[in-house]
């Protein structure tokens, strides 16, 4: 990802060992190495539609009068080691944390033709709901990682002071869709997408083959195979499935930059100048970005990976150590400012 003019306003830094420098290293290496699990406890959340979502909670021992409601990225769930990593060091500062599942991302497939997208923000509403009957008087954090950052960013733009959240993190998150989704269609990031696509047609798959849903598929079993790409696949089966005209539809409405001007909630949003997902159309302008949010640009770091040290079996992580300062984990009381 070039860097803009603008953008070394927002530059930052944090020590990379050499090591670390290659953007895939940071991205792969994370996903390869063991992660430490926390125990979870699952809660299923039933939607209006019939639909569910599921909430994987890594319980404090006390009655949280904070919680960290976390936003994995396209594919992730609990299981996921930038996940894992974040309720590890909740736990550490004796606070309860929750992932929200996507829809389908929990280990079993929803229960209705359409599943989840890169603005679905009234799942995210259905959510915090929950948690505020559960916790009225708590304060809640938010961290959105890549296609849940973006989802976040939108979300928090349009609620504006309706937020139902105190205090937000976005991590790598494709704020510009189409720029995006273009830039894994070329080079080494075709690996990245190779991978998450052949995870979507599987799910696709399943639903074209269960009884019940198959007529409301909006592609056959032998088209799958030619969606290979996120802009083909987006266009023939997540556009049509979430009420949208076409692919440029769904990335133009679904962008989170273009909300970032009207966000009220303290945000802190964090890109890697060197992430494979991404191009410079994700780097705000100032006029992007309300008085609220905080922009950080790192030249190193790849797609949610942020290696700051140790060794390649036991690397360090700066994300985990940014996130806690910026959110204040280490205090208990209510922080809105």
């Amino acid at each position: 990802m070039s860097q803009p003019l603008h953008a070394s306003a927002w530059l930052k830094h944090f020590p990379v060992p050499w090591w670390a420098r290659s953007p895939h290293v940071q991205t792969i290496l994370p996903t390869l190495v063991h992660t430490p699990s926390v125990p979870l406890r699952r809660e299923r959340m039933e939607l209006p539609d019939g639909d569910f979502i599921d909430l994987d909670w890594a319980d404090a021992p006390d009655s949280p009068s904070r919680v960290v409601l976390i936003f994995h990225g396209l594919e992730g769930g609990s299981d996921s080691p930038y996940v894992k990593r974040l309720m590890a060091t909740c736990l550490q500062h004796k606070l309860s944390s929750v992932v929200h599942h996507h829809r389908s991302c929990s280990g079993e497939n929803n229960r209705l033709a359409r599943s989840y997208h890169s603005g679905e923000t009234q799942d995210i509403q259905h959510t915090l709901l929950h948690l505020r009957r559960l916790y009225p008087e708590a304060h809640i954090d938010a961290v959105g990682y890549s296609l849940g950052g973006n989802a976040l960013a939108k979300y928090l733009g349009e609620q504006g002071s309706n937020s139902l959240i105190d205090r937000a993190t976005i991590i790598s998150a494709p704020l510009q869709l189409s720029a995006c989704a273009k830039r894994l269609e070329g080079g080494f990031s075709t690996i990245y997408q190779r991978h998450l696509i052949k995870r979507l047609q599987q799910k696709t798959l399943e639903k074209i083959h269960h009884p019940e849903l198959s007529e409301a598929m909006p592609v056959t079993a032998e088209q799958i195979p030619s969606l290979n790409t996120f802009h083909s696949f987006d266009h023939h089966v997540t556009a049509p499935l979430h009420g949208f005209d076409s692919v440029d539809h769904y990335y133009q409405s679904c962008s989170g930059l273009q909300f970032l001007k009207k966000v009220t909630t303290p945000t802190l949003i964090i890109h890697a100048a060197d992430d494979p997902f991404m191009t410079d159309a994700v780097i705000p302008t100032p006029t992007d970005l309300s008085p609220h949010v905080t922009y950080e640009l790192y030249p190193l770091g790849g797609h949610v990976g942020f290696i700051s040290g140790g060794s390649p079996l036991r690397p360090r992580y700066f994300l985990e150590q940014r996130i806690a300062s910026y959110l204040n984990l280490d205090r208990v009381d209510a922080l809105t400012q």
